[in-house]
Order: C-alpha cells, then structure tokens, then sequence
C-alpha cells in the first residue's frame, strides 16, 4: 500500500513564511511526478506546483515568486517553502504523486495525501 502523508500546515500572518512537506511510503517502485494543489473553501481544486522525476517544476501565476517546490526523489519526500504568504493562500493543501508500484506494472497510479490546512491572517 502507498501512503502520502503531509505536514507542516498551519496559522501564519500575512508576509510570513511556511514549509510544507510529504512523505511517500509503502510499496513504491518509483515516483514520476509530484506535485502540490490546493482547495479553499467553496472553490475548486487547484494546482499549486509540480515537479518531474527529473527536477523540471511548474507553478501557478499565482504563487510564482514566493512558493519553491523541491524533491528528495531518494527519500520520496516533498518540500513547499511558501514566502511572503497572503490571506488568499488560506486552503488546504494536498499532495499528490504519481507512483510506479511495481516494475512490473509501469504504469503509475495517482495519490493523495490527506491534505494540511494552511491560514494566512490579514
């Protein structure tokens, strides 16, 4: 079984700095993408940031500038450092990864974690 867990989440004031993480566990071949999305009260899922196997990362226009993902692809955990956070990055944050059970099955399934609650006060 795979298990995505995160932590880090939590109340923060506007301008000030989180670190989110997830850690990967269980049976895991290995991992293709990761990636981090968020969902705000009475609004959609949305993509945050993602990030290959090979290192390539992709983030919203709306958190460019301020949020840096980062992998430990030795580890299979992933980093969020979230800077200069505003009231509007108040969601919970979800995990996701895209994982390779088995060498003998290549194809990966998609998993999420939990999610942790980040809130940026005005």
């Amino acid at each position: 079984q795979v298990r995505l867990v995160e932590s880090g989440g939590g109340l923060v004031q506007a301008g000030g700095s989180l670190r989110l993480s997830c850690a990967a566990s269980g049976t895991i071949f290995s991992i293709n993408s990761m990636g981090w999305y968020r969902q705000a009260p009475g609004k959609q899922r949305e993509l945050v940031a993602t990030i290959t196997s090979g290192g390539s990362t992709n983030y919203a226009e709306s958190v460019k500038g301020r949020f840096t993902i980062s992998r430990d692809s030795a580890k299979n955990t992933m980093n969020l450092q979230m800077n200069s956070l505003k009231p509007e990055d108040t969601a919970v944050y979800y995990c996701n990864a895209a994982i390779v059970v088995t060498m003998y099955k290549p194809i990966p399934g998609d998993y999420w974690g939990q999610g942790t609650q980040v809130t940026v006060s005005s």
